[in-house]
């Protein structure tokens, strides 16, 4: 069971993000700050979720939350700054947005960049240990999810409505095909590896 709050002293964001691995669209955060008594008996880490559960979740955490926001970075600047900056900076633009501001904040994984004067922990697969950082991990993937469902109508060939962008078998033999397009990872080096023209 996942724990309400890493302490109480202080008002906590959690903080995920979601597409970090993947071959195409933007690499989506989000920050929630959830009331102490929170709970919800499907509440996990993302990943642990069916896509149904997910959905049921995200409107019951945006009304629920003291205060939530979620933000993207696309993958044309991910290709400028690169995945791991890019996740950073997604996270320090969802709090942003947040209404209240925080004094800690929880992040999923082993490293963050320092945001303002906020103290932060990195807690590893913290999505799966606080509501937060799970509450988080849940809009993070549905927004994200959503967007690719979008850009599925614009580029059916990809298969996004099913693999998100991710570098399944469907996906990468359609790569092979097709090529890339505008909402690929350029600096991913996803392209098959070209034929020498002295072959």
């Amino acid at each position: 069971m996942l724990l309400s709050h890493y302490q109480t002293q202080y008002t906590e964001a959690g903080l995920d993000e979601a597409g970090r691995g993947c071959y195409a669209g933007p690499v989506f955060a989000a920050a929630v700050i959830l009331p102490a008594d929170f709970f919800h008996p499907l509440l996990n880490d993302s990943k642990q979720l069916k896509e149904k559960q997910r959905d049921e979740l995200r409107p019951v955490i945006e009304k629920e939350s003291i205060a939530f926001a979620v933000a993207s970075v696309d993958n044309n600047e991910i290709d400028k700054i690169n995945i791991l900056q890019a996740s950073y900076k997604a996270m320090h633009l969802s709090l942003d947005q947040l209404q209240t501001i925080p004094e800690l904040l929880l992040v999923d994984g082993n490293r963050f960049k320092k945001y303002g004067s906020i103290p932060h922990h990195c807690i590893i697969k913290g999505d799966g240990k606080y509501a937060s950082i799970a509450a988080a991990s849940i809009l993070a993937k549905t927004y994200r999810d959503e967007f690719m469902q979008k850009a599925h109508q614009q580029y059916p060939q990809y298969g996004w409505n099913k693999n998100k962008g991710y570098g399944t078998a469907q996906h990468r033999k359609a790569i092979e095909t097709y090529g890339l397009c505008d909402y690929h990872r350029k600096s991913f080096n996803i392209l098959p590896a070209q034929i020498s023209i002295f072959e």
